[in-house]
């Protein structure tokens, strides 16, 4: 599973650099083609925004496996090692497959809702832009996954110290 993991966050993270590098180039190209020829192409600053979402949600993904997310630590950390301290990380762990699961099927129905209008500027489909939400959903299933299995790892080996 670290393997396949360790794979998913190569492909975020190269997907984040050439999806930035491009959004930075579009923007740059806008700033340049107004300033210079009173023109922007109408497409631009959608795709920058677009691109921009995609970024957030994959980057969402990204910093879960790496567990980067802005979070209280304070009584997790105060209680590390503690009865307290590992039935809130049960909580916290249990919490967030509630969000998760709430944000991917609520991203879903706001996906297939969305097949029947278009982009303006770019003309596809808007699904196109939204699928990134139930997507990103499930590489946070798969990071947070993790997480559990390090719980569970960590409850049997207090378990085991309290035996032996």
């Amino acid at each position: 599973m670290d393997k396949l993991l360790k794979g998913v966050r190569s492909v975020l993270y190269g997907f984040s650099v050439v999806a930035m590098s491009i959004m930075l180039l579009i923007i740059f190209a806008q700033v340049v083609t107004r300033y210079m020829f009173g023109y922007t192409p109408e497409w631009s600053e959608e795709l920058a925004r677009f691109l921009f979402v995609w970024v957030v949600f994959l980057g969402s993904a990204l910093i879960m496996g790496e567990t980067g997310h802005l979070a209280v630590q304070f009584l997790p950390d105060k209680f590390k090692g503690t009865r307290f301290g590992t039935i809130l990380d049960v909580i916290i762990n249990a919490c967030g497959y509630v969000f998760i699961i709430l944000l991917l099927t609520q991203g879903w129905k706001m996906t297939s809702i969305m097949t029947f209008q278009r982009a303006p500027g770019l003309d596809i489909p808007m699904s196109w832009v939204y699928v990134i939400i139930p997507v990103s959903c499930v590489l946070m299933l798969l990071y947070l996954f993790k997480e559990t299995l390090r719980i569970i790892r960590d409850i049997s080996k207090s378990r085991a110290r309290q035996e032996g």
